[in-house]
């Protein structure tokens, strides 16, 4: 009995194997009959999505792309993620080819999951809601609007260091980053500063940003589950201050050019049709986790990278004293401040080479089409990523050394550099996050020197980079 128990699970276990052996056999013969980039697709079901995870868990999102890269194509090579079939486009061109295409070739993508944490009302169309977003945010983030931001971004940096910073020997900067940002984020996406106000809708925000980057089970306890949880919550709060919005426009007691939410309410299509307050509320909720959780992340490195280069260090401190010894006490920054932080903003740029907040974006295939001599099918997730070029000898000489005069003159090569974007898919808010970056960095180094107190911090990307264990700094007021 015993032995036929063992041989019935034998049998079973064989069959098993042959039918994996099989599926990954006819899957992998349809792809080489195919005029398909070159790569791997790893397990069924799988891919390779656990081998992608794990290197940048480990710290090393590029090893991935760049061992692929070397393997297979250095322009573009196949992949399975998130159990999709992708293609990698790697290197300038790819780059290029992606973000000069959206919309003729491809279109932005996500994965399923997200639709349960951003949920969309029925009859919205992703590509145009995608379309009249950035309309409306290319008039919201234009040039002139952001001489009056300085100031307001300053004053609400000094109330942050104010009663974060100072006064406190020890502290940990990737929580205060994170709260420095979203504070900023309330203020000028929605006109709220009271911190009390701004700490309420803080709580189950961070809810939410974690379960964006967990494993998508929507069972109770679980990440995910909770973070559908809190864009309930969150979406909740947002319908309540745009319905108040709505009111205060209508009786003409707040300006149609406020802020952004004010923006959204006013806007009208080619049609003459107002965005609907749920498909508003979702915007903003994806607006507040992309625009603060990145520019968190880049002012942590640069905070970190300072406290490793003391040479960098004080040709920042120098530049900014400059800048503060031509003010009046108490005076806040202003758009001429900002431009003059050249150097300032050179070495904020090398750390989102060298660490960029945004690893990739994904896109899909919209219509069959070739690139660099393959072939690429029509519902096909591509990827984009930075390692593909921030790292690659072949666009930054010397990659891992950190040297801010890579950004001199008209800097790197386009498509090269792509922390934002790229030619006509450049982001629109990457002029808001160089402002708040430099407020922020004004902010630290007049005040402040600092070391790591944990010297080999490991760091963790998942799917931003973030120090393991939130960057303690030790940090030493100036004597002025």
């Amino acid at each position: 009995m015993e032995l036929s128990l063992f041989s019935l699970f034998a049998y079973t276990m064989l069959f098993v194997s042959l039918s994996i052996s099989y599926i990954i056999y006819k899957r992998n013969y349809k792809l080489t009959s195919q005029n398909l980039p070159p790569g791997t697709i790893g397990l069924p079901f799988i891919g390779e999505t656990l081998q992608f995870l794990s290197d940048g868990r480990r710290g090393y999102p590029e090893k991935f792309i760049l061992d692929r890269m070397s393997r297979f194509s250095c322009n573009a090579f196949r992949t399975s993620l998130v159990g999709e079939l992708v293609v990698v486009f790697c290197g300038k061109n790819g780059n290029k080819f992606l973000f000069s295409n959206e919309n003729k070739l491809v279109n932005p993508w996500w994965p399923r999951s997200i639709d349960k944490l951003f949920p969309r009302e029925e009859d919205e169309n992703v590509n145009e809601e995608s379309k009249r977003l950035r309309k409306v945010f290319l008039n919201v983030f234009k040039p002139e609007n952001f001489r009056h931001y300085a100031a307001e971004m300053d004053m609400i940096a000094r109330r942050h260091f104010s009663t974060s910073w100072e006064n406190q020997e020890l502290v940990k900067v990737y929580p205060l980053a994170k709260r420095y940002t979203f504070w900023l984020a309330c203020c000028l996406f929605l006109s709220i500063d009271d911190p009390e106000e701004v700490a309420r809708l803080a709580d189950p925000f961070d809810e939410l940003a974690s379960a964006v980057i967990s494993i998508p089970i929507d069972l109770p306890g679980t990440a995910f589950n909770r973070g559908i949880k809190a864009s309930k919550i969150i979406l909740k709060q947002l319908l309540e201050i745009i319905k108040q919005r709505k009111r205060e426009l209508m009786e003409d007691k707040v300006s149609s050019t406020q802020d952004i939410l004010s923006h959204m309410l006013v806007y009208t299509d080619e049609d003459g049709r107002h965005m609907g307050e749920k498909s508003i509320a979702n915007k903003i909720l994806a607006l507040l986790i992309g625009g603060h959780d990145t520019a968190s992340a880049a002012i942590t490195f640069v905070v970190k990278y300072l406290a490793e280069l003391p040479h960098v260090y004080d040709l920042v401190f120098k530049e900014q004293m400059e800048i503060l010894s031509s003010k009046g006490v108490g005076e806040l920054l202003n758009w001429d401040d900002i431009q003059k932080m050249k150097y300032s903003w050179n070495v904020a740029s090398e750390v989102m080479r060298l660490a960029p907040p945004l690893q990739g974006t994904f896109r899909q295939a919209i219509t069959d089409f070739s690139f660099a001599g393959f072939s690429i099918p029509k519902g096909w997730k591509l990827y984009w990523s930075t390692s593909s070029t921030h790292r690659n000898p072949v666009y930054f000489p010397d990659p891992n050394k950190f040297d801010p005069s890579r950004f001199d003159g008209n800097g790197p090569a386009p498509y090269t550099y792509v922390p934002f974007g790229g030619g006509p898919r450049m982001c629109p808010g990457k002029e808001y996050a160089r402002l708040e970056i430099l407020v922020f960095i004004h902010n630290i180094v007049k005040r402040f020197k600092w070391e790591k107190v944990l010297p080999h911090e490991n760091i963790v990307v998942d799917p931003l980079p973030i120090p393991a264990n939130g960057l303690p700094v030790r940090v030493y007021p100036h004597k002025h």
